[in-house]
């Protein structure tokens, strides 16, 4: 075990603190989160987003930490936030919350993680046969919003934090 194996086991065990804490393990979270009545799961999201996405360009720009994206490839999102969002509404479980309630001591969790498993086993048996269908649609390599805009990233971190701030002011409004 290096260094980044032990950053990541004590990251994950602090998002997973977190996840508990903030309540989104809970069942009628995730309901309520469906059915956009409840937006505590979004809102725990997007604070990790703004947050994230600010450590990783600063360790990006110190030098710390290269990027590089994934190509976005709009076959292989479509198909994947399809099949997301159906293992979610079906078992009501993200990966991530997954295993937060499995920590939890909520053993029905092991069916969405053993769903996880093999849908990850499925995928990559038929990853031949995707990769020359599905995943061959669009290809639209390997872009950045603020590059595709031709401006700095520190210009888009402020908007998206504002906008992020705007939209849990509306949610606090809405009672959401």
């Amino acid at each position: 075990m290096n260094a980044g194996h032990v950053v990541g086991l004590i990251t994950g065990v602090l998002f997973g603190f977190l996840l508990q804490k903030g309540r989104v393990l809970r069942f009628d979270k995730q309901v309520g989160a469906m059915l956009l009545k409840d937006m505590t799961i979004f809102k725990f999201m997007l604070s990790a987003i703004v947050v994230g996405m600010v450590g990783i360009l600063l360790l990006s720009d110190a030098g710390v930490i290269t990027l590089n994206h994934k190509a976005l490839n709009l076959g292989g999102v479509l198909l994947g936030g399809l099949l997301f969002g159906i293992g979610w509404a079906v078992m009501g479980f993200c990966p991530g919350t997954a295993i937060g309630a499995l920590g939890e001591g909520r053993w029905h969790a092991l069916f969405a993680i053993v769903g996880m498993i093999l849908g990850a086993a499925l995928y990559a048996e038929c990853y031949p046969f995707l990769s020359t269908t599905v995943l061959a649609w669009k290809d639209l390599g390997k872009i950045a919003l603020p590059e595709t805009l031709g401006i700095s990233h520190w210009i888009v971190v402020p908007i998206f934090g504002a906008g992020t701030v705007a939209m849990f002011a509306w949610f606090e409004k809405m009672g959401l």
